[in-house]
């Protein structure tokens, strides 16, 4: 990233004691079944794959260390009529660095609202 972004990211953050809700993030996320969590996510994906009735619009990193292509389009098959997700090969776990073509492409999925 450059230094511009750097900084953006870094902006909302006075000193490192403000980043530690961020650095705890990724320890809360269920990633066995006996996590707390693992319930909501449950109901969660059955309200994607049986009660969702709105638009939809998946972006996917095609370089995501985390939730990449396998794990986006398992859970593309869980959201109700959404539409074949945008894959862009280069982005990483953080697609809104390539806003400019997410962007676009998800306006014209919404039909430019």
């Amino acid at each position: 990233m450059s230094e511009a972004e750097i900084a953006a990211y870094n902006a909302p953050y006075p000193d490192d004691r403000f980043q530690a809700g961020a650095r705890k993030f990724p320890a809360l996320v269920p990633v066995e079944p006996d996590m707390d969590g693992v319930e909501v996510s449950k109901q969660a994906a059955a309200f994607w794959s049986s009660e969702w009735t709105g638009p939809s619009f998946m972006a996917i990193g095609g370089s995501d260390p985390v939730l990449g292509p396998p794990v986006m389009k398992m859970m593309h098959g869980l959201i109700r009529d959404c539409p074949e997700p945008l894959l862009i090969e280069e982005a990483g776990h953080f697609v809104q660095e390539w806003g400019d073509i997410v962007a676009p492409a998800a306006l014209k999925s919404f039909g430019d609202i």
